[in-house]
């Protein structure tokens, strides 16, 4: 850790300490360290196909099989991955501190890292719903099958095809789920940790913070299109700047 990064830790750790609300924003860089790619740059390609054209209501429409190929290779990922000390420490600050954690990730390592508070803006990838909308499948119901069998797999209640119960690119978010969140951004500190800040509403919450008078904190490895948003810059990753933080302060 350089010297600037240590001021800046000891200035967010103690933000941290003196606030009445803390509201965290996660994104895939939260999960790189459990192994999980993040889909960006290198990693956004899966046998030659581009994932932005996979995760689309289109793509399923016309070849099901191919996007739930995709899916169930990434399932079997992260049913293999264990939460790092970046889930750990937000999963602590969510029962100490009552920080509420606003996640883009679809992983569930937050949760199992006991992650209280937690507000998932696009689904989880281990639950599934009718493609048909049957009414009595248009729930989300659970099914952590690894590997998930025939593909794509079919709705119990009407036969139809199953879709991942994920928000696909050009998909609104659930408007409860969406207050929540822009509720939560209203808060002392909000820390945007791991996310490029480039797929909204979630990236909008950064200036909702802003807005609000939040000191906003921005830990990533590379510069996003928020950072001139952000009050204190931590250019480290997920796991290494929270542990520090967390190891500055009393915060558990």
């Amino acid at each position: 850790m350089t010297g600037s990064d240590r001021v800046a830790v000891e200035r967010v750790a103690a933000a941290i300490a003196a606030a009445r609300s803390i509201t965290v924003l996660t994104g895939a860089g939260v999960s790189s360290a459990s192994g999980i790619p993040t889909f960006r740059g290198e990693d956004g390609l899966w046998k030659k196909v581009r994932v932005e054209t996979l995760a689309t209501a289109d793509a399923f429409e016309n070849d099901p099989r191919l996007v739930w190929e995709w899916y169930d290779w990434r399932r079997s990922i992260i049913r293999d991955a264990q939460p790092n000390a970046a889930h750990h420490v937000l999963a602590a600050w969510a029962r100490t501190r009552r920080a509420t954690l606003i996640t883009q990730n679809v992983d569930g390592l937050h949760e199992r890292a006991g992650a209280e508070r937690l507000i998932r803006l696009h689904g989880s990838i281990w639950h599934v719903r009718c493609w048909s909308r049957c009414p009595a499948g248009r729930a989300d119901w659970l099914d952590e099958r690894v590997p998930i069998g025939t593909l794509p797999p079919s709705c119990p209640h009407c036969g139809g095809m199953v879709r991942p119960a994920v928000i696909w690119f050009g998909e609104p978010l659930d408007q409860a789920v969406l207050d929540r969140a822009r509720a939560a951004a209203a808060c002392d500190v909000f820390l945007t940790v791991g996310t490029s800040a480039v797929v909204y509403p979630a990236a909008g919450l950064i200036p909702d913070a802003k807005v609000a008078g939040a000191l906003v904190v921005e830990i990533n490895p590379d510069a996003t299109g928020t950072s001139h948003m952000a009050d204190v810059t931590l250019r480290m990753k997920a796991d290494e700047a929270l542990t520090a933080i967390d190891e500055l302060s009393d915060l558990r």
